[in-house]
């Protein structure tokens, strides 16, 4: 597996190792970061890069500088040309998952909203432990923020601790993973995934107003879902009884791709094993990202082979 060589900051590539942000900035002290997960799948029959949706990820990064209030919001088109210079001067020669990272590096005060920097990592990814075996859930007694507390749709560092707190729960009492519940107990998402439930071969997932991240990777499974059967996914509130009622389940999230789901409160899932439309809907997906079909071109940006600025670094390093 290849292994990451550099590190961007600020536009600037410097070894990977040496990336630094200040103990005591505002991204630190006061989590305020906004992120996107973003993959770059590679096709081995043309042996091309693409990144998938990465003008989706980067409006959401927009929006998510603009609520946070940020003193400058970078644009897309910079963004997208860093982030080619990132993967080739890694050479790598598979997937690469990256993490992009925008804060305020200031040290200040907790309404400081500049200067504002990023640091951008590109890195393998190994497959997901329970991809092929399913995993086991359980509903957690933490509930998911509110969009009136801290608005779960903008993809920042400080929500992923009522995240983190469900899952530590979910490991300690012997699950691999957690779900959350709205405060209106209503079935919300996993602490880093979006939920998927299969009903007499109806897809169904909570609304967008089930305090969830408004996920690429739901909306592409929605939309794949409604181009091969010809129906809508049903996005509405799911009752927690109601997952006990499902044939099949998964999690869907760009880092986690798509997740079987097999038992949910030591309760199986269906017949507790990976169903048929689990099955379809990923292998559909992976045809997509990784360009096997020439389906939705417009989702797929072909990393260049020749970036500007991309080289000079990894030449000093070797």
């Amino acid at each position: 597996m290849w292994q990451p060589k550099v590190i961007m900051q600020n536009g600037e590539l410097i070894p990977f190792a040496e990336a630094r942000v200040h103990p005591l900035s505002l991204a630190v002290a006061y989590a305020t970061t906004v992120f996107e997960g973003i993959r770059a799948y590679h096709n081995k029959a043309s042996e091309q890069l693409a990144l998938f949706r990465l003008d989706e990820h980067l409006q959401r990064l927009a929006i998510g500088m603009k609520v946070m209030r940020f003193d400058q919001i970078y644009a897309a088109e910079y963004l997208r040309h860093c982030l080619f210079r990132l993967i080739r001067a890694n050479q790598p020669d598979d997937d690469v998952y990256i993490r992009l990272l925008v804060y305020v590096e200031a040290v200040g005060l907790m309404a400081t909203t500049g200067p504002v920097g990023f640091t951008a990592a590109a890195m393998p990814r190994e497959r997901p432990k329970h991809a092929d075996t399913g995993m086991s859930l359980g509903t957690s007694s933490w509930h998911r923020l509110s969009d009136n507390a801290s608005p779960p749709r903008v993809k920042c560092t400080a929500n992923y601790q009522n995240g983190r707190l469900a899952q530590l729960q979910a490991k300690g009492d012997g699950y691999d993973g957690a779900l959350m519940l709205t405060s209106r107990g209503k079935v919300s998402e996993a602490p880093i995934a979006c939920l998927f439930l299969v009903r007499s071969g109806r897809l169904i997932t909570p609304g967008k107003s089930s305090d969830i991240l408004e996920s690429i990777t739901r909306d592409t499974i929605v939309t794949l879902y409604r181009e091969m059967t010809g129906q809508r996914a049903e996005e509405r509130d799911v009752d927690r009884s109601e997952l006990y009622f499902a044939d099949e389940a998964f999690l869907c999230g760009t880092g986690q791709e798509i997740l079987p789901v097999t038992s949910i409160d030591r309760l199986p899932v269906g017949n507790g094993r990976i169903g048929p439309l689990t099955s379809t809907l990923r292998q559909r997906y992976f045809e997509v990202v990784r360009g096997i079909t020439t389906d939705h071109p417009e989702w797929r940006i072909e990393v260049p082979a020749q970036v500007p600025g991309s080289s000079e670094l990894v030449k000093q390093l070797a």
